[in-house]
């Protein structure tokens, strides 16, 4: 304030002098008029300067910065108190901004997935020690380098795009390992990045096979042993009519009813044994399913086909079918006899899981999904299946009905498996069965 005050009144006598005639002293007076508009300015810079120097120590991460703040200026010591206050907080952001960086670096680098991300050009910004353990390659830096780990998983990575799911067989010195890809984009500072999440399954796998091993072990047992336990009863008991102690019996010792009960053993053995006889037919069926001949095949004119199909099987109850395709033009890739009789089988169970039901209905369903997977739904609101079968059902010869091989849903199962697509069901209020492909 008093700095202005000199200027205006060095203005005023330098003009007073210039109009009295008096130029030497108007002209000392301009003269002493520029010193102080430089002083002036200065002392506006100063404070100007010092915030600078301010925000080039917080970009640069110096915060050892403080500013005096006893100063006979009230307004500079407020804001120079200000500028060390806003020092302190952004310095204590700064701290637990590193101290959270850490902890999560320190998560990554602990975890049992391996986690990186790629760019769009195929530099890898991050890659965490197990990622590059399963690889067994470090540092990763491009995606180039996994050419020199296995060239299939090079091919992998260039062709890799937002939302795959993809399983790979990876093997190397440390023998082989089967890798679970997941990829997910994300954006960060305004560049997109592809993040990458590899999981070995290998151990996951294994317990699967088992468990699914130890499932079928026990149904082969149980309609085995149904079948061998009538016949080893009967043969026992018409073994006695033939065997006297260590002799064996002669004709004149056979009463009627005992050549009558030989006759009918041996029936029921034959039966037995014909039974046994289609159950390992379909046994291998389920082995010998050919590769599957794709084509392109109108959603609609498949799912009306299979809506006729299913209506033809004679039920006491009345149930309604209805065929839902979007879009109306929508074509599936795949072998038409192959899923018709996929889709068969899903109709008459939706059909028979509706029989004690007053009114029913099933649909078939065609569309794509929020992962452009095209896929079929086949829905019944029957009364659904039990968490405990749920798990079951896939499982060879698994049956819940008192007729039937329990071939049809694992057979299913295969065809979809050779078509490259995932067959899964779903019970709550409706049962769904969804079949997805490729």
């Amino acid at each position: 304030m008093f700095r202005i005050i000199f200027v205006a009144v060095t203005v005023v006598i330098s003009t007073y002098f210039f109009f009295k005639g008096q130029y030497i002293i108007g002209s000392m007076g301009v003269f002493i008029l520029v010193g102080q508009i430089v002083a002036l300015i200065n002392y506006v810079n100063q404070t100007n300067r010092k915030i600078a120097y301010f925000f080039d120590a917080i970009k640069n991460e110096d915060f050892t910065l403080r500013f005096p703040e006893k100063l006979s200026v009230k307004s500079l010591e407020e804001l120079n108190h200000s500028l060390n206050m806003l020092n302190s907080m952004i310095q204590d952001i700064h701290l637990k901004k590193q101290a959270q960086e850490q902890y999560y670096q320190e998560i990554l680098r602990q975890a049992d997935i391996g986690i990186f991300t790629i760019n769009q050009k195929g530099h890898i910004l991050y890659a965490n020690p197990t990622v590059q353990n399963l690889f067994n390659y470090r540092p990763l830096n491009h995606v180039k380098q996994l050419n020199q780990v296995d060239n299939k998983l090079y091919e992998l990575f260039k062709d890799l795009e937002p939302f795959d799911n993809i399983i790979f067989q990876l093997g190397n010195e440390r023998g082989k390992r089967a890798l679970s890809l997941k990829c997910t984009p994300i954006t960060i500072e305004g560049q997109v990045l592809l993040l990458v999440v590899v999981h070995d399954i290998h151990k996951e796998l294994d317990e699967k096979e088992t468990d699914s091993w130890v499932k079928l072990i026990r149904v082969l047992t149980h309609e085995i042993m149904n079948t061998i336990t009538p016949i080893t009863s009967i043969s026992e008991s018409i073994l006695k009519y033939f065997r006297k102690g260590n002799q064996l019996a002669s004709s004149s010792d056979f009463t009627p009813d005992q050549i009558k009960n030989t006759a009918k053993g041996l029936e029921v053995i034959k039966n037995q044994g014909n039974d046994l006889m289609s159950f390992v037919q379909s046994y291998r069926t389920f082995l010998s399913v050919p590769e599957p001949d794709k084509e392109l095949i109108p959603a609609t004119r498949l799912l009306e086909k299979i809506k006729l199909l299913v209506e033809e099987q004679k039920t006491d109850k009345v149930v309604e079918i209805d065929v839902l395709v979007h879009p109306e033009n929508l074509e599936i890739f795949a072998d038409e006899k192959q899923i018709t009789q996929v889709l068969l089988n899903l109709g008459k169970n939706a059909q028979q899981s509706l029989q004690y039901s007053d009114e029913g209905r099933i649909q078939f369903r065609a569309g794509i999904n929020e992962l452009n997977k095209k896929y079929i739904q086949v829905v019944d609101d029957g009364p659904g299946i039990t968490p405990e079968l749920i798990d079951e059902i896939f499982v060879p010869f698994f049956t819940t009905k008192n007729t039937g091989t329990g071939i049809g849903l694992s057979l299913s199962k295969q065809i979809m498996r050779l078509h490259g697509g995932s067959i899964s069901v779903a019970s709550n209020e409706n049962t769904v069965f969804t079949l997805i492909f490729d």
